[in-house]
């Protein structure tokens, strides 16, 4: 990734989350004025804190090294944040990952497929709590469908067994 592309695919993030209500600032020299590396940006909401790391790509893996993820990890622990690698897919949007949910390389390194970002990685409306994710699981439960005591009094109206005010107060 060019050090221009990435520049602009955090300003993009930045005022994304911006946008979405958080506090957010941008560590454009990450590490330059410390010893240690600096996540890529910081976002909070006042309940929530996040360290980032952003990562974009055409399409090709993500990868990220070892020692960044380390790096990531101890800052956001420090600062009382969460840590979390953002990746960013040509003509997608942004997924985000907690760092133990990555694929982690034989060399020590860490890797994100782009169908694993689609399929497993936290979108931007969910990481910044406009909705829930909801499993194919979830969604395969059989309904239970409507109460049956409920069913039996709209019949018995229905039926002219039962008039409409003696099934409202039933069903208070």
């Amino acid at each position: 990734m060019s050090h221009a592309k990435g520049g602009r695919r955090e300003r993009e993030l930045v005022n994304a989350l911006d946008e979405a209500g958080f506090a957010v600032m941008r560590a454009p020299a990450s590490g330059a004025a410390t010893d240690r590396e600096l996540p890529d940006v910081l976002a909070g909401d006042g309940d929530t804190f996040y360290a980032i790391e952003a990562k974009s790509s055409a399409g090709d893996p993500i990868y990220l090294t070892g020692e960044e993820v380390e790096a990531l990890t101890y800052f956001a622990q420090n600062f009382g944040a969460k840590p979390r690698i953002g990746v960013r897919f040509d003509r997608e949007d942004w997924y985000f990952f907690h760092p133990a949910d990555l694929h982690v390389t034989d060399g020590g390194n860490y890797r994100v497929k782009k169908e694993t970002a689609l399929a497993d990685g936290t979108d931007f409306p969910e990481f910044v709590g406009d909705s829930a994710k909801v499993t194919l699981e979830e969604v395969d439960q059989p309904d239970a469908g409507p109460d049956e005591d409920v069913v039996r009094v709209l019949n018995a109206v229905k039926q002219g067994v039962m008039d409409v005010e003696e099934a409202a107060e039933l069903l208070e």
